[in-house]
């Protein structure tokens, strides 16, 4: 089955651009209910009769559809997640920059940016389309959940895939700072390379024999007894990728729940991973300028 997020593939309205959508898989289902309910087990079958009920489940169109809409293999839904009590993560972010393409805001640690898992409203994305009232916001990059700093979105359609190509194409610099470990038995600065692929559980990342797909290049910024500040910049973008190759390094960065261990804990609001989005500079593909941001937060020891 297929699912992918609104904001990558449907010119919705504001009322469904915040919707996800899927198309429905082969198979032997009656009604589209009874596919959904068959392949989003974590959902139970009172809880699609609910959204069907209440008109968060639509067609192609945008239409409301009823629950015992019969399948039909190829058919292309649109519907709305939702999370029942979902908790409030009390940290705000703020607003760098608007204009009538880009929007940068920095965001704190703990706030994811798009809907996922346990949340869905509480996330940049969501907040920052309530805030700016623009439901045309895209996120054009992604930073984890725990790490703090700058996102850029896209706030233009019309100009969505001029900055969408200066990712894959390598024409941003992506500048990060990180606390970790002192590591004296390096010479900085380093290139490290390494194949990063999926493990267990599914959202950790670890290093493997192969050809390379990703490199970071790292350097010192600052020492401070046994904790140094690095200056981090990736050159390609594998999730998890500085927190993998700070620990394949031998120093995990500070507070990080996921490397070189998995902590099963908690959000710790007095203990954030200690890696910061710094930096974002790139030639406007519209304009030709140079444009910089940088993030006001900062990195405390």
């Amino acid at each position: 089955m297929n699912v992918s997020s609104p904001a990558m593939t449907t010119p919705f309205d504001p009322a469904r651009q915040q919707a996800s959508t899927v198309c429905l898989p082969p198979g032997n289902w009656v009604t589209v209910l009874d596919c959904l309910c068959d392949h989003f087990k974590a959902i139970d079958r009172a809880q699609w009769l609910d959204r069907f009920a209440r008109g968060r489940v639509l067609d192609a169109k945008g239409q409301a559809v009823a629950a015992d809409l019969p399948y039909k293999r190829g058919m292309r839904l649109h519907y709305f997640r939702e999370v029942p009590n979902e908790r409030p993560i009390p940290v705000q972010e703020v607003v760098l920059h608007v204009d009538e393409h880009l929007v940068v805001a920095d965001k704190p640690h703990f706030l994811p940016v798009t809907p996922t898992g346990e949340y869905v409203e509480q996330t940049l994305l969501r907040r920052l389309i309530r805030r700016l009232d623009n439901p045309h916001l895209v996120p054009l990059h992604r930073i984890d959940r725990h790490t703090a700093g700058l996102v850029l979105f896209s706030a233009n359609p019309h100009s969505r895939s001029a900055y969408q190509r200066l990712f894959p194409e390598r024409r941003i610099d992506k500048r990060y700072q990180a606390i970790a470990a002192a590591m004296p038995q390096h010479a900085f600065p380093l290139v490290h390379k390494s194949r990063l692929v999926h493990g267990e559980p599914f959202f950790r990342m670890h290093e493997v024999e192969g050809e390379a797909n990703s490199e970071t290049l790292a350097e010192v910024l600052e020492k401070n007894g046994e904790r140094w500040r690095y200056g981090l910049s990736p050159v390609t973008g594998k999730t998890h990728q500085l927190r993998v190759h700070m620990a394949a390094l031998g120093a995990g960065i500070s507070n990080d729940p996921f490397y070189p261990q998995l902590l099963n804990e908690e959000d710790d609001y007095q203990r954030p991973l200690k890696l910061l989005a710094q930096s974002l500079r790139f030639e406007d593909p519209l304009s030709g300028k140079e444009r910089y941001f940088e993030s006001r937060l900062r990195l405390d020891w």
